[in-house]
């Protein structure tokens, strides 16, 4: 069994996508949750699943990682249940838009930026100071492939992701001296909602972005992020890349079509 059997991890975003499978893979392991996302119905339906069928706790609460108040209200929370995360996962993220930057959106960028950098560090420094306390966890940085490599009409998401990928580092560094690691896993093409989300709840736009190929799953992240929570002690992984076999990176893809 894990040395992670019963202790809690914290995962935002954790309603669909990789935290939802991310979620499930802790839960199977017996890993008791905290969990927060912006849809509190798919909250509850998730936390209710979970408890049924793995017999962990869940804890659910409606947070927007963007809203530094909301953060700190959810902080309060577990606060509350004297309970410490042995593990943060800093999902939440999302690309809004793909365009050039002379043609982009301003509300785009904005929503990117509070989610993928500001939401990242509102809660990591809420957090982070509890779990030194405790002189032991791991904070997991969900990055992505964008952040090696920039790519067309990529422009402000790339840059988000950049910024992961330095804050990852920065952490690492900041955690110098106690027993923390702080890993950064980057994906490439992974089917979720993703490009649904990119492209403004077009479907048949962003089914095209996995055509012809096997992409991700976000069960695929969940094993990685798994797997690194659980290297010896001694062992601090702080960024791994993970590809589909048919792509090999932002630029090169296998497309069988």
């Amino acid at each position: 069994m894990s040395d992670l059997a019963s202790t809690y991890a914290l995962i935002t975003g954790a309603t669909s996508g990789i935290g939802k499978a991310t979620a499930y893979k802790f839960a199977e392991n017996k890993v008791n949750l905290i969990l927060c996302a912006r849809r509190q119905e798919r909250l509850e339906e998730i936390a209710n699943d979970i408890t049924f069928r793995f017999g962990v706790k869940v804890l659910i609460h409606v947070t927007d990682v963007r809203n530094k108040q909301e953060v700190e209200a959810f902080h309060a929370f577990v606060q509350s249940k004297n309970i410490v995360p042995s593990v943060l996962v800093n999902n939440a993220g999302l690309a809004s838009g793909k365009d050039k930057l002379q043609a982009g959106s301003y509300d785009d960028w904005e929503q990117m930026i509070d989610t993928n950098i500001k939401g990242l560090l509102y809660v990591t420094r809420t957090f982070l100071p509890d779990m030194i306390a405790e002189n032991e966890g791991h904070i997991i940085n969900i990055g992505s492939t964008a952040g090696h490599l920039v790519y067309p009409e990529g422009n402000v998401y790339n840059a988000t992701k950049y910024a992961v990928k330095a804050l990852n580092e920065g952490i690492n560094l900041d955690l110098v001296g106690t027993n923390l690691r702080c890993c950064s896993i980057d994906p490439g093409a992974c089917e979720t909602e993703f490009s649904v989300v990119r492209f403004h709840g077009d479907e048949s736009k962003a089914k095209k972005v996995y055509e012809g190929f096997e992409p991700l799953h976000p069960e695929d992240i969940a094993d990685a992020i798994w797997y690194v929570c659980n290297a010896p002690k001694h062992v601090n992984i702080t960024n791994m890349v993970v590809y589909p076999t048919a792509q090999r990176n932002v630029f090169v893809m296998d497309r069988k079509v």
